[in-house]
């Protein structure tokens, strides 16, 4: 009798931690992609507020995805007290594999003049690139720049610019 009921403890004890554990299991399988990519926004406005990131890039995402992300990624910023431009046609260079952005929207996240030196930089590449002289030293400076705009250390800029040559 003592057996039967220490089994039944044990079995009353060990159940509802299974259902948790399958819970928990279940619920790290459905992320909510809208939400993830706002807390990765918030997390890369709070970078930029402080200094941390000149330039971030919030995830690429399909026109009408970044519709229904603007209204709160707008809240955001306003809060983290940054800027925000919608990017439509994102620089390519050997940073980042040429189709990362294709046909996609990112918003830029920035402050101060950062901008300005972002849209240089990539009037400078479509310069060079018209020009017939976007090649070499020239390309992989477009690539270092915008390296430094996103604060990316030098060694990770080239290692980076090695891996995704375009």
């Amino acid at each position: 009798m003592r057996r039967i009921i220490g089994s039944i403890i044990f079995l009353l004890l060990i159940i509802p931690n299974l259902c948790v554990a399958q819970e928990s299991a279940n619920m790290n399988s459905q992320i909510d992609q809208r939400s993830y990519r706002l807390g990765g926004l918030a997390t890369f406005a709070e970078m930029v507020r402080v200094g941390v990131k000149t330039l971030a890039l919030s995830a690429a995402v399909t026109p009408g995805e970044m519709d229904a992300l603007l209204e709160d990624a707008e809240r955001i910023a306003r809060e983290e007290e940054v800027m925000l431009y919608r990017e439509t046609d994102l620089i390519v260079t050997d940073l980042f594999p040429a189709d990362v952005a294709l046909g996609k929207h990112v918003l830029l996240i920035y402050k101060g003049a950062t901008l300005d030196e972002y849209l240089a930089l990539k009037k400078r590449k479509s310069d060079l690139v018209e020009s017939g002289s976007y090649t070499g030293e020239e390309r992989r400076d477009i690539a270092r720049q915008f390296g430094k705009l996103l604060s990316y250390p030098d060694a990770v800029i080239e290692e980076m610019m090695d891996i995704h040559q375009n």
